[in-house]
């Protein structure tokens, strides 16, 4: 069966229909610039233009990063303001959403670097923010948020997401000391078994891994960058 997954980002918005037994994509993804600024119709607009490019009718998916609740939109830290508080369903009637950290860490639970994990499994998506989903025995617990626990006075995301190693050019040791101060916090504060990292700089992890010391095991997400899609569509096939 099929799905169709759409992922939005800070960035970009992509999608593509999704293989839910076999955990990939059928088609080439379709990558569209998120609009600027990142407001309710343009953005459903996007996601309209991508369901209609693959001619798609039937289930979608669709991540969005900020907290998502009881059909509620609560938190856009990275798009516009007027996200929170608008119901789900303004992205496209009758699709299910899904945080977008939680849905690559369903997709690496399922199909990748953290499945049949026990004890406490810490997924990292490092993009334009940092977005987290935490697994106690494989269960997810949503909304954690902790792109948004605080680093030197920040949101840790300001200061080691991969947007902040773009706009401070910084070369990846560098960068790799931020994201090991961050990790470091996170691995206080949880004791996990095992870190995933996620997002789009999963595909350059021999760049910075080897620069990161922790007591933690820590490996780079095995779906890379389309492990939201992939838990979109996940997502939606469970929900209906």
């Amino acid at each position: 069966m099929d799905v169709l997954g759409i992922d939005i980002g800070g960035s970009g918005i992509k999608g593509a229909p999704v293989d839910i037994q076999a955990g990939r994509l059928t088609r080439e993804r379709l990558r569209i610039p998120t609009p600027h600024p990142a407001k309710p119709e343009p953005v459903a607009q996007v996601v309209r233009q991508i369901a209609e490019h693959f001619a798609w009718e039937g289930p979608v998916g669709i991540t969005f990063p900020g907290v998502v609740t009881g059909g509620v939109i609560r938190t856009a830290a990275n798009l516009h303001h007027s996200w929170i508080g608008a119901k789900t369903g303004e992205l496209r009637h009758g699709a299910t959403v899904i945080n977008d950290a939680d849905a690559a860490g369903l997709a690496e639970a399922t199909f990748g670097a953290a499945r049949d994990k026990s004890g406490t499994v810490i997924v990292l998506t490092f993009g334009t923010g940092i977005g987290s989903a935490v697994f106690v025995d494989g269960v997810l617990v949503p909304n954690t948020e902790l792109g948004h626990l605080e680093i030197r006075g920040k949101d840790a995301e300001h200061r080691a997401s991969d947007r902040a190693r773009e706009d401070h050019d910084l070369s990846w040791d560098k960068w790799a000391e931020r994201v090991e101060e961050y990790l470091k916090h996170v691995e206080m504060l949880f004791s996990p078994a095992l870190f995933v990292i996620g997002g789009g700089v999963s595909k350059k992890a021999d760049k910075f891994l080897p620069h990161i010391t922790l007591d933690t095991p820590i490996v780079p997400a095995t779906l890379q960058n389309e492990a939201g899609i992939i838990g979109a569509a996940l997502t939606a096939a469970r929900s209906g």
